[in-house]
Order: structure tokens, then sequence, then C-alpha cells
């Protein structure tokens, strides 16, 4: 097994995914179903039923792995992007949790807190501790900062993933949410990207929820969230051929009858485009100077053609397959599914 090697873990309310990396280049992908109700509001309902799924996952699809990178669900996480003075790493640490006051509840004890330097726009991305060390010389005036993500997470999460992956025989190397995994993918391939433009939209088509994500360059500038997912389309599927849902799902997955061109379905395409227009509206009128064009998709919705064809209608904007954000992503098969799993195992 390489020594960078790590496997990187989505679990979806839907799905299941891994990816193995091996720095950036992937080496094995893998998914399954996931049971009902074991993912719910953003946290696992069971860690032993969790795990026993990891290992039987990684067991079918002959994947070997010791160190795992965890996906962590959007709505567990708190995320900020702050400028703060110009401090040392342990200064940084310390005062960091206090710039969640406004946001966690409890303990600041309860929650760990992590953050990525951002690189300012007329400069390049440096360590903490030696931008610190400019500020101490007497010659410099100039009262500089620093431009951080922060990010805040419950400790109970932190540990109940810990272990539940020790129990799949995997120890955590990394815990981090989605758009984490999106800003390593767009480092990795911003000079291809960046012919298009360098603001960009990654469009996460899920079960539940819809999700948009916004960045100027490698910096979130807001996500946006759609309560509207494929499992909408599930409903309208099982009123069609008035089945069970788990049934209707196997439907959608396989175009049963061609049953995704069908009219009902097409409602359904419109109305996720439409909630998608009314978001990208007021995303561009809260930022007058933007001018994002070009969005990426993602997810298991990505799949799904005349889906993709009414968002990008709606739009009016340039779609992209996310398997441009990955190294050699055309030749990984459903890579559009695996992106949040493979950008967390990067390194």
């Amino acid at each position: 097994m390489a020594k960078n090697t790590i496997l990187g873990i989505d679990i979806g309310t839907d799905r299941l995914k891994l990816a193995l990396v091996d720095s950036d280049v992937v080496m094995q992908t893998a998914a399954a179903k996931m049971p009902e109700n074991l993912m719910r509001e953003g946290r696992i309902t069971s860690i032993d039923t969790m795990s026993g799924l990891i290992s039987a996952t990684m067991k079918e699809s002959g994947i070997k792995a010791s160190r795992a990178a965890l996906v962590l669900p959007n709505e567990s996480v708190y995320i900020k992007n702050v400028r703060m003075p110009m401090m040392t790493t342990d200064q940084l640490v310390y005062n960091l949790p206090f710039e969640f006051n406004d946001y966690i509840t409890g303990e600041i004890k309860d929650y760990v807190f992590d953050y990525a330097v951002l690189p300012d726009d007329d400069a390049e991305e440096k360590p903490a501790e030696e931008t610190a060390e400019k500020t101490e010389s007497p010659d410099n005036e100039e009262e500089e900062t620093l431009n951080l993500m922060a990010v805040g997470a419950e400790r109970a999460l932190i540990d109940e993933s810990a272990e539940m992956l020790r129990k799949a025989g995997l120890s955590l190397e990394k815990a981090a949410p989605a758009i984490c995994s999106y800003i390593t993918l767009i480092r990795e391939q911003y000079d291809t990207l960046s012919q298009y433009t360098n603001e960009f939209c990654i469009l996460d088509l899920g079960f539940e929820a819809t999700r948009m994500y916004m960045f100027e360059g490698d910096r979130h500038v807001a996500t946006r969230v759609i309560e509207a997912g494929l499992s909408s389309l599930v409903r309208v599927i099982a009123d069609l051929y008035g089945v069970e849902e788990h049934l209707a799902h196997t439907y959608l997955q396989s175009d049963f009858e061609n049953c995704l061109e069908r009219e009902e379905c097409r409602e359904s395409y419109d109305n996720i485009a439409v909630e998608l227009m009314r978001a990208m509206n007021f995303y561009r009128f809260s930022n007058p100077d933007s001018s994002l064009s070009d969005m990426w998709m993602c997810g298991g919705g990505a799949q799904i053609h005349p889906l993709n064809e009414a968002i990008g209608g709606m739009l009016d904007m340039r779609l992209h397959t996310a398997s441009e954000l990955v190294h050699d992503g055309d030749n990984i098969p459903d890579c559009n599914s695996f992106v949040q799993a493979i950008g967390i195992a990067c390194e």
C-alpha cells in the first residue's frame, strides 16, 4: 500500500461513496446504498451499522486502506471567513474559537476548530508563522492581517466519527466539510479551470437537497441550499407507477421505461431549475460585481440529462461536469458522484 494512500469517505443520505486516492490520483472508487434513516439530519444514527457498511463495501470492492478522510455533513459544521490581526499559530489557535461566539451554543470546549490561510488578492499564501515573523520587523509600520477560512465542529461528532472508522479498521486522519473538498480540487485544477473564469459555482444535486457553492478563485463566498433533490423525483415516479418509493428509486436509477423523459418528471426538473434560478438571482443581487457564468455539476442528479438541460436553460449558464475538477476525471466511472470523497482525500 502506497504511503500517501488514503480513503476518502462521503456519507450521503442515499449513498455511501468511497474513493481511494494516492496524492491526487484516484486508484479505486466504490459506492453502496445507504439503509433507510441511517443518516438523519446530518448525523449517523448507528455507528455500528455505518462501520459495518463501510467494511462490507471495502471488502466487496477489494479496497485496502488504513487511513481515512471523512466529509463532514454540512448540517454539523460552522464555516466562516474571517480576517484577524497577524499572530502566531499558538495565538491563532487560542483566539479562533471566539470568532464563533455568535454561532455555537453550549461551551466552547465542546467544539473543535481549524482554519486555512487564504491568500490575499495581491499576495501569495503563506503559513501563519512565516507571515507573523514579518510583522515583528521594526521597519514594518503597516499593520497586517490574516485572511482565514475557519471551521468549527462538535467534538462529539469528531469522536463518534473516529470511533466509527476505528470499528471499520480505519484511522481518521482528516475530517472537513464538503467546501474543503471543492477548494482542494479547485486549487489542483486551477490552471485549467481559470481559462473559463475566476468565479466558480459547484452544484451538488443531492438526494434530499440541492446545494450551490460559490467560489471566487479558491475562496468560498456563499452556499445556497434548495430544499429539493432527487427524493422529490422519486415521489413523482412512485405516483406515476403506483409503487412504493423504494421501488421507484430503482426505476429512477435504471431509467425504467424511459421514465426520466416523462412529462411529470420534466415538471419536477423545471421546479428544481426555477428554485435554482431564484437562488442565483439573489446571489447576483447581493454581489453586483459578480460575473459568475460557469457551473460544475456533481452528485447523483448530474447523471440525469433532462434535469441538466432544464437547469442550463433556466439559468443561462455554461454547464460543466464535475469530472473536470478531478485529475483524469473523464476516466473515472461515475466520477461526478465521487467528487467530495476524492477532494477530501487529496493531499
